[in-house]
């Protein structure tokens, strides 16, 4: 039996709208006045919210590391090698403590944000059970990681397991099969080239950090810098396995997601604009492991936000990152810079992982967060902002038409 749902206010991939409501069972189903929907579906059931209410699309939270969900104060943060080396050094320990129920609190964090999809970037599997059972729906990127060259066949026969297992998961899980290449600094060529083939030939959604921070660039472009002593040391090498523009290409014609980009040039995301790629913004992990800022303010190229992991931010919530990004762009208009925000935390964060969902139009997945203010606001121009300002929560949430938080 369909719902209908009929919020004070509903945004929609034209904007916010009064006086619509929304039917639908699993997926949407019309988008249309209360009256004409009612007469359309006579037995619906119905729901009217109360004042002060806007339906969003359930947000969607696309890069978070759930296998570091444990890390609180262990990780040194303000410079990221310097961060980078307190991973390596507490690694092991993060990872093994990060048990099922760690992460599931995570994901369960995620959720009463109103966050019903995230990018689960995995490096071990280990989070897969997890996704499996969470109410979210879940592009579960498999991670390759490795640039010795004597060791790419036995990592990328790993990373073809780990492919068989997300795609063995039921539909009722809501898993989507992924692939995520670390970083061009610390994934050779060859296993790049496989990995990258193989999201092509299978259509499935492709990640990469890429241009994190000054130290990548600069190892990159002159085999120099803070990464030098860390791959002479840990890799007993001294010379990087690709460029920046190497790299790039592997991506050419397959629209991908690039996880940071803070150091990018002009240049750079031109390309990346060209061949439709995306940005995923994490704003807050940027800012604490000293990495810049990205140009936000650039917008050829369409801009996704994420949280990153509890590896290099203190919570999952969107609407802190939201909140965080506001402040970090200060010279951008804020109406407008909230406007965008709000379409990176659904229509163009589910673009970036293809996904039908993020938009509230018929035909799309009926996924929904339901956000009440503090106060009335009349200024449409102004909702985006004052949702971003003074939401602390979803006051409801469905995922695939069942409400799963009340």
């Amino acid at each position: 039996m369909p719902t209908i749902l009929i919020p004070e206010t509903l945004y929609t991939p034209q904007g916010y709208r009064k006086g619509l409501a929304v039917a639908f069972d699993e997926k949407i189903l019309a988008v249309d006045t209360p009256e004409a929907l009612s007469t359309r579906y006579p037995d619906a059931k119905k729901i009217e919210t109360e004042a002060e209410t806007i339906l969003y699309p359930g947000f969607i939270n696309v890069h978070v590391h759930l296998e570091f969900s444990v890390n609180r104060c262990r990780l040194e943060y303000g410079d990221f090698m310097r961060w980078l080396e307190s991973v390596i050094r507490e690694r092991d320990t993060l990872v093994n403590e990060a048990d099922n129920a760690v992460m599931e609190a995570a994901c369960r964090q995620m959720l009463r944000g109103g966050i019903t999809s995230f990018g689960a970037i995995s490096s071990f599997g280990a989070d897969l059970e997890v996704c499996r059972r969470v109410p979210q729906r879940v592009t579960f990127f498999n991670e390759i990681v490795g640039s010795n060259p004597a060791t790419i066949d036995a990592l990328y026969q790993d990373f073809l397991h780990r492919i068989d297992a997300s795609s063995a998961c039921e539909p009722q899980e809501r898993i989507t099969p992924a692939v995520a290449i670390h970083a061009p600094h610390s994934v050779h060529p060859v296993a790049v080239r496989r990995a990258v083939a193989l999201a092509k030939k299978e259509e499935m959604p492709l990640s990469t950090h890429f241009l994190e921070s000054s130290y990548e660039r600069e190892w990159l472009e002159h085999g120099t810098g803070g990464f030098r002593e860390f791959f002479r040391r840990y890799l007993k090498t001294e010379r990087p396995v690709t460029t920046i523009e190497e790299f790039l290409a592997h991506f050419d014609g397959y629209p991908s997601l690039f996880v940071h980009a803070v150091q990018t040039t002009e240049e750079e995301r031109d390309r990346l604009a060209a061949e439709g790629h995306f940005v995923a913004h994490c704003p807050r992990s940027n800012r604490l492991l000293g990495c810049g800022r990205y140009p936000l303010e650039d917008r050829r190229v369409s801009v996704a936000l994420a949280t990153d992991g509890l590896s290099s931010n203190w919570s999952l919530d969107l609407f802190e990152e939201m909140r965080a990004a506001l402040m970090l762009h200060h010279r951008a208009p804020l109406p407008q810079l909230a406007d965008q925000l709000i379409r990176a935390v659904t229509l163009d964060a589910a673009r970036s992982i293809r996904s039908d969902a993020g938009r509230i139009e018929a035909g799309a997945p009926a996924d929904f967060a339901l956000i009440r203010l503090p106060q009335s606001c009349d200024r449409e121009e102004e909702l985006a902002l004052q949702t971003i300002l003074h939401s602390r929560g979803a006051e409801a949430v469905w995922i695939g038409g069942e409400e799963v938080i009340k």
